[in-house]
């Protein structure tokens, strides 16, 4: 990580204003690899192999320890195969500005694959650029694509994170004194209450009775509150921390201050917290996305159904991996997180086996139902699991 300050023009300034200097724009659209032909057999006039262009979009920036470091860690490692170009823009907003970055891509670099990985980016902005460009493929991480209502050339990806975060449940739960473990997440939106509901039942698979404090910050980014938030907790005896938001760096760092515990979201945190850091529940895009590519090579598309329009996987499919555990993680927890992660690579694990109630009481898996990772109900979560203390209007 390079801590020095940099002057940064976005990239999108820089190519406006560079057609802003020249006679006229190019405002055509690309011909693009998604046609009957493999971009493999597509050739320059040198008589080479067109590279396969893949752009990366994210809503902060690259080194923010968590959910756009771990993208940009994804393209790095996809950029390593000889025959893909990747282009990349950081700190875009989830605003037309995405739109401005994603035709840039497009009509300036000839990208014919795009990650927007942000979640907001996808409703209306990926959505509208898709219909204006049918040849391009865009690939949005989240759960939000619909079968026969969105473009065929819009594709979802997501892994089941919360299988690492199940695990880090049982770690913090082995770990904790006081039984009071804390999260803090950004949105009540399925993706963060499934993790926040699988880090519960994976501490109270080893302690029934321990509890899971959440707090809503509103929004993915805010590191003030994500900062009050972590001292309110610890105020409260709450002696293991955890998160969803974008950079979990100030909630890493907060509980390390007040010399209580904590595990890792997106990327490894280790670093920030030496002496508290657990483990922690961590993306692995490079293989998904060098898994794409390989199938863009060989001719498949979203348009000609060869690339499935939803993709899913866990720790078993290499979408997700855990962070070393920290010089405290006692044997027991080690024993009891190993066996759990081991049961999810052989896909024995069922986290949402029937009999599950809410925070209010109410059953909303019934005995004898068990919802397995790929449930399609599971990625419309709209309650906490009992132990959890909070609420989803919060």
């Amino acid at each position: 990580m390079n801590a020095k300050k940099s002057f940064h023009l976005p990239r999108r300034q820089v190519i406006r204003g560079i057609l802003a200097t020249t006679a006229f724009g190019i405002t055509a659209k690309f011909g693009t690899g998604c046609s009957s032909s493999a971009p493999e057999t597509q050739a320059t006039s040198s008589g080479e192999a067109k590279p396969i262009v893949m752009g990366f979009i994210y809503v902060g920036p690259k080194d923010d320890y968590g959910y756009n470091q771990a993208h940009a860690e994804g393209r790095t490692g996809v950029a390593k195969l000889n025959w893909v170009k990747t282009v990349e823009e950081a700190s875009v907003p989830e605003t037309t500005s995405v739109e401005e970055t994603m035709r840039n891509m497009i009509e300036q670099d000839g990208a014919t694959v795009l990650f927007p990985t942000s979640f907001g980016y996808y409703d209306p902005h990926i959505l509208k650029l898709a219909k204006e460009y049918p040849e391009v493929q865009f690939f949005h991480c989240g759960g939000r694509y619909e079968e026969g209502k969105h473009p065929k050339n819009v594709g979802s990806y997501y892994g089941y994170i919360d299988e690492a975060q199940y695990v880090a449940g049982v770690v913090a739960a082995h770990t904790s004194k006081s039984g009071k473990l804390g999260f803090i997440a950004a949105k009540p939106i399925p993706q963060v209450l499934r993790n926040i509901n699988s880090f519960a039942l994976g501490a109270r698979s080893v302690n029934p009775k321990i509890t899971t404090q959440v707090l809503f910050t509103g929004d993915w980014a805010v590191p003030v509150k994500e900062a009050e938030a972590a001292n309110s907790m610890a105020d409260q005896g709450i002696d293991v921390l955890t998160c969803h938001v974008d950079s979990p760096k100030v909630v890493m760092e907060t509980a390390e201050k007040r010399s209580i515990f904590c595990t890792g979201y997106h990327a490894n945190q280790a670093t920030l917290a030496p002496k508290g850091y657990l483990t922690g529940a961590e993306w692995d895009w490079a293989k998904l996305y060098s898994d794409y590519a390989q199938m863009i090579k060989a001719g498949k598309t979203l348009m000609n159904g060869g690339i499935p329009h939803l993709v899913r996987g866990g720790l078993k499919e290499g979408f997700l991996k855990l962070s070393p555990y920290g010089s405290v993680v006692s044997a027991d927890a080690k024993k009891d997180a190993d066996a759990a992660k081991e049961k999810f690579m052989e896909g024995s694990m069922v986290v949402y086996k029937g009999g599950i109630k809410d925070n209010t009481g109410k059953v909303v898996i019934p005995a004898g139902k068990d919802l397995k990772q790929q449930d399609g109900e599971l990625e419309k979560m709209n309650w906490l699991a009992e132990g959890v203390l909070g609420s989803v209007s919060s």
